[in-house]
Parts: structure tokens; C-alpha cells; sequence
């Protein structure tokens, strides 16, 4: 086995076992594997040991991956990073899910642009729980109001809501944004909304978000290693 197929294995034993201890199924978390900045081998070896969906930061070498391996394999792109409205089109026409949504003009460009052979493209709507300049992100009273709107766009299908938190190793304090945004989560469901998606937890803290409900955790540097920005 290659390298990336044991780290993961290595991830997938984590989820299992974090589910396990929040009392729930390990089936009810699924792996995003994020690929940003890794070449195409590194997504091939992890295709080859069964994992299906990737997630991007950066559209242009995002696209150049969906397209290079659109032919061989059938895998499932989201698009993770920050979305400028320039970049909205080349997004739509490729990407399977965005998780970025923070304001109203990125999605009904978005819903706008998407082709029309195509299925609605999945969203969430990014929180920022943690209130960090530096982070996008709606803030949490802005989110209702928001997901409103997105669910009324006819080219894309609302599923849920994303953050970003703050770093810590306090594994306490990794819990708490991973809760608010989870009962920002229930309330919307109970206003009506049919979410079915938490993305939160990375590879310092998949723990933290599982325990909390995270329905799809967001691993890049776990599974590919440090990555290198030069």
C-alpha cells in the first residue's frame, strides 16, 4: 500500500472510533480529502484506495484536477476556499459542492451560472462562530436570513452550514464553535430548513467536530502530508 492509502486507513479509523465514542455510526461521517496544492498522483493513490471525494481551494488548479481526471474515474469535487465573484462561473460548471456561501451575490451568481444539464449544485453556508476578521464567513445572526435566500435559488440546493474555527490544542475549547454552530444547525432544521450537513473538523480536531455532530469532516494535511506554499 502507498503512503496515502495508509494515512487513510490511519483517518478512517479515527472517524470510526470518535463516532463510536459520540454514540454514533461511523457511516454518518463522511471524508473530504482536501488536495489543495498536492499534484494529481497524490489523487490518484488516494482514488486508488477507495476515496471518492477531494476538496480545492484555489478554482483555477481545482478545474485543472476535475478536468484531468473527469474521463478515468467519477469523484466528487467541493470547492473550500474563499470564492471571488470573477472565479464564480468556472466554479459552477465543474464543482460538485461549494461550502463557502457568505453572502447572497456569490450564490445567485452561482445559481445563475450553473449549467442547466447538470444537478443543483450543493452548498453551505460558511459561519463564522469564532468572529476572526481574518476568517469569511456570515456571521451567526446573519445565517438564517441567508440560508433563506440560498434555498430559494433554483440552481443550487441548500445543505447545510461550514466553519473555520479558531486553532487550539485544548480539545474543550475545539468543542465549543463546533457546538454553536451545531445549534445554529438544529434551530435552523427546526425553522424548516432541510439541512443535512455540518463540515467542520480538520485533522487537528476531527475529534472535537464528530463529537458535536459534524456530518462530513474537511482531512488534507493527515492524508497528503505538510503541504508546501513556495
Amino acid at each position: 500500500m502507498s503512503a496515502i492509502a495508509d494515512n487513510l486507513q490511519a483517518i478512517r479509523s479515527r472517524i470510526a472510533q470518535a463516532a463510536r465514542l459520540a454514540g454514533r455510526s461511523p457511516d454518518s461521517v463522511a471524508l473530504l480529502a482536501v488536495s489543495k496544492t498536492k499534484p494529481l498522483a497524490d489523487i490518484v493513490a488516494a482514488a486508488a484506495a477507495g476515496q471518492t471525494a477531494f476538496g480545492e481551494n484555489y478554482v483555477q488548479e481545482g478545474v485543472e484536477k476535475v478536468l484531468a481526471t473527469a474521463v478515468d474515474r467519477k469523484l466528487e469535487w467541493h470547492f473550500i476556499g474563499p470564492l471571488q465573484s470573477n472565479k464564480s462561473r468556472l466554479v459552477a460548471e465543474h464543482f460538485d459542492w461549494v461550502h463557502t456561501i457568505d453572502r447572497l451575490k456569490i450564490a445567485e451568481r452561482l445559481s445563475a451560472q450553473r449549467p442547466a444539464n447538470l444537478p443543483p449544485l450543493n452548498v453551505c453556508v460558511q459561519v463564522n462562530v469564532s468572529g476572526e476578521a481574518s476568517k469569511s464567513g456570515c456571521r451567526p445572526d446573519e445565517t438564517a436570513a441567508l440560508c433563506r435566500a440560498v434555498a430559494t435559488l433554483p440552481g443550487l440546493r441548500l445543505r447545510g452550514l461550514m466553519t473555520i474555527p479558531e486553532p487550539t490544542d485544548d480539545p474543550q475549547a475545539q468543542r465549543l464553535p463546533f457546538r454553536q454552530l451545531r445549534d445554529l444547525h438544529e434551530q435552523l432544521r427546526a425553522d424548516g430548513l432541510p439541512l443535512d450537513t455540518l463540515s467542520m473538523g480538520m485533522s487537528h480536531d476531527l475529534e472535537a467536530a464528530i463529537a458535536e455532530g459534524a456530518t462530513l469532516v474537511r482531512i488534507g494535511t493527515a492524508i497528503f502530508g505538510e503541504r508546501n506554499y513556495a
